[in-house]
């Protein structure tokens, strides 16, 4: 039975006719009253309809009560079982109430508004009952629904936190890129040039650090306009980042200059380095709409031995120093200068 309604089913149980009357008389008014007066009968009616209070007489001719009360608090453990009983039998009936665990024992002879005030009473706690297992069923509902919307939530923040991190990456990677070349973009660059500086500290080795500049640019820029120049450049980028080692990196600091920071790289080391870089670009070229553009650049590096110290600027300095000594070389050549 689920929730037991303001008009309770009662079940009376016994073989004598004239008692069955009288209290479905009595019981009429404030309950629904069915009847019955042996074991079957007390089954079928059970099956056919819920009921909530059994009053049941202990003397049933060949049948005793506490085998229908037991039966009873087997398969219908929620409906109130009552016992009549008289004086002369209450320590039998002591069995009855230790084997079905019966609710109440009325004794005869019983008194009607005794018996009703009893009735009511148990009719009143089975509403309690039900009421009760209603709300905590509703309280069971409504944990697992405020589970579930927790759990989606949940999922929707981590969901929401994966979508910020992802485009914090790409935000991160876009304030760290050219947006044209796709190289680190100055700040890119120099953040790993002091940081190779910075571990240089902790581990002495020679480091290398160099710029390259494109020659005569403006001249590509006023033959070929700013597209074309854009085109220019991303194919330097291009060149120039197939030239360098896997451990060296490359960045665009702004128009057409270029930084290269070498770790682990001595005077030898810097001068094949940047002797590649300025090949690589002379010897190549680049079509921009149907036209053939050579370019050449001019490259100046400064190698810091493994145990002298130095600072980024102080070394930036010295390189572009180098750059300016290759341009006025006549361009297209490398100047590497050691840092004393």
């Amino acid at each position: 039975m689920s929730l037991v309604p303001q008009r309770c089913t009662v079940l009376i149980v016994d073989d004598e006719p004239s008692i069955c009357a009288l209290l479905e008389t009595q019981l009429g008014h404030d309950f629904q009253v069915f009847t019955a007066n042996t074991v079957n009968g007390v089954r079928k009616r059970f099956q056919e309809t819920p009921i909530h209070i059994l009053l049941c007489d202990y003397f049933l001719g060949t049948e005793t009560a506490t085998e229908i009360l037991d039966w009873v608090h087997q398969h219908y453990p929620r409906t109130a079982r009552i016992l009549l009983t008289g004086m002369h039998a209450i320590e039998n009936a002591v069995e009855a109430v230790n084997t079905a665990r019966v609710h109440r024992l009325i004794l005869k002879p019983w008194r009607p508004d005794d018996l009703l005030a009893m009735l009511r009473q148990v009719a009143r706690g089975l509403l309690l009952e039900a009421s009760h297992e209603q709300l905590l069923e509703e309280l069971r509902r409504l944990n697992s629904q405020l589970e579930q919307r927790v759990q989606e939530r949940t999922r929707e923040l981590e969901s929401a936190l994966n979508q910020l991190q992802i485009k914090n990456q790409i935000l991160e990677k876009m304030a760290l890129t050219d947006a044209l070349t796709g190289l680190p973009n100055r700040r890119a660059i120099e953040l790993i040039a002091r940081k190779e500086l910075l571990r240089r500290t902790r581990i002495p080795a020679p480091i290398s650090f160099g710029l390259i500049d494109a020659d005569r640019f403006k001249q590509i820029n006023s033959r070929y306009l700013l597209s074309g120049g854009d085109h220019v450049l991303v194919w330097l980028g291009q060149v120039l980042q197939s030239a360098i080692r896997a451990t060296d990196a490359i960045g665009r600091v702004g128009g057409e200059e270029f930084m290269v920071v070498a770790p682990n790289t001595d005077f030898y080391g810097a001068t094949t380095l940047a002797e590649r870089l300025r090949r690589s670009v002379a010897d190549t070229e680049t079509v921009y709409r149907n036209n053939s553009i050579r370019v050449t650049v001019s490259v100046g590096f400064a190698v810091v031995n493994q145990n002298d110290p130095i600072g980024y600027e102080a070394l930036r300095e010295i390189a572009a120093a180098a750059v300016a000594e290759a341009k006025a070389a006549g361009r297209n050549c490398c100047v590497v200068r050691r840092v004393s």
